[in-house]
């Protein structure tokens, strides 16, 4: 797993310091997903940092240099790839925490070059899908009547929304964009806009489709409130690190459109949630189905518990790595990443009543069944060897790692 330390969630720029990033999550692909420890290396690129604090401090163990970028910095991190490839081949790399100017752009670049994924792009996403799904089961409806609003164009929400498209298309979704409404600081993100940035462009929404009342005027940009309720926004997710941006009278938008709206407030940490599952209960009269992105209690309203589920990546990139590392696989593909949020969604048996994502006590057998399925997709899609899905549950098996603790006897000192 590699960072550059440029975006730690929640602190920023941190530099070396982000190594702490990688240092915890391959701890999670070992706990969750079997992965050995010993097949584990974190990995910071040190190309300076524009911390100020950082520079200054005297403890600070990074090169004291301000962030490198543009031509320096991509031949640095070809070397990085070039040297990672000839040294361990068929590695999976994860890229983590990388600024949205170069997470995007790193993603697409390397992708077919060796087998990687972005977890802050494609991991949320696919954990994200899985949860809407299990909220749109909850309803009683189908995906493809749903409409979505993403507040947040950065990586994540781009993420999510490239993942929505696939699985609409999945679901006969004919124009799959004409339901999804990319919201940024900027306004609606639509294909006409000339300061849209690079990993926008393939997600904007027609502007041909746009409602009248949410083109821009100039500087008058139509309020959120207002493009939930034109939009008749059913499904509505905040990846914005703005606090309290999902209002009432946001909220409250959306029962315009549907008696159970499916509210993801996933920035995250808490202090930067869009709203508290609390108030979106108390405001929908306790209709609403939540996933979030910070751990929350459960509410409880008018007498009924409401559990609320955490997006938390940990539900894919443990198993989705086990399972495209057992197998052999040459990349990892987006058919891969739906294939993992479907692996989940599935694993979910409690219901809506319970959360619409397992617990996360579950999470180390429900990998095992991800990483089955991510393998039976790298192989229906010729990236692996020939094999039988018997084949792929035993390579899963010899792979996937257990802990064993040695029986310490007490010695008497005398």
């Amino acid at each position: 797993m590699v960072t550059d330390g440029e975006r730690i969630l929640g602190l920023g720029d941190q530099g070396v310091g982000g190594i702490a990033i990688p240092n915890g999550k391959l701890t999670l692909y070992s706990a969750f997903g079997g992965i050995a420890p010993t097949r584990t290396l974190p990995i910071v690129l040190d190309v300076g940092t524009n911390n100020a604090e950082k520079l200054n401090s005297p403890e600070y163990l990074g090169w004291r240099h301000d962030r490198i970028s543009g031509k320096a910095y991509d031949d640095f991190v070809e070397q990085f790839v070039d040297a990672l490839i000839r040294r361990f081949p068929g590695i999976l790399l994860q890229w983590e925490d990388f600024a949205q100017h170069n997470a995007t752009r790193l993603m697409h670049r390397y992708r077919d070059r060796l087998l990687s994924f972005n977890d802050d792009i494609e991991g949320t996403a696919a954990v994200a899908l899985a949860a809407m799904w299990s909220a749109v089961a909850g309803t009683g409806r189908s995906i493809a009547d749903q409409v979505f609003c993403i507040v947040g164009a950065g990586s994540a929400g781009t993420g999510i929304a490239r993942m929505l498209v696939t699985a609409l298309a999945d679901a006969g979704v004919g124009q799959p964009l004409e339901r999804i409404y990319l919201v940024d600081r900027n306004g609606l993100v639509q294909d006409d806009r000339d300061n849209l940035k690079a990993h926008q462009v393939d997600v904007a929404h027609p502007h041909a489709h746009v409602p009248a009342e949410l083109i821009a005027i100039g500087d008058q940009r139509p309020a959120l409130a207002d493009i939930v309720a034109v939009s008749g926004a059913t499904v509505l997710v905040g990846v914005s690190g703005q606090a309290g941006l999902f209002t009432e009278a946001v909220i409250t938008a959306m029962l315009g459109s549907t008696d159970r709206p499916i509210v993801m407030p996933m920035s995250n940490p808490t202090s930067k949630v869009e709203a508290t599952p609390t108030d979106i209960i108390t405001w929908t009269n306790g209709a609403a189905l939540i996933a979030t992105g910070s751990p929350f209690e459960p509410v409880v309203h008018n007498g009924i518990t409401h559990y609320i589920s955490q997006s938390n990546n940990v539900y894919v990139f443990p198993g989705l790595g086990l399972g495209a590392v057992a197998t052999g696989a040459s990349k990892l593909t987006p058919a891969m990443l739906m294939t993992a949020a479907k692996a989940v969604f599935a694993s979910e048996a409690g219901g809506v009543g319970d959360g619409l994502l397992p617990p996360l006590e579950a999470v180390p057998e429900m990998s095992r069944r991800v990483a089955a399925e991510v393998g039976r997709c790298a192989r229906d899609e010729g990236l692996t060897d020939p094999m039988t899905n018997d084949e792929i549950d035993a390579l899963i098996e010899a792979t996937a790692w257990e802990p064993h603790y040695a029986t310490l006897t007490p010695v008497n000192p005398h």
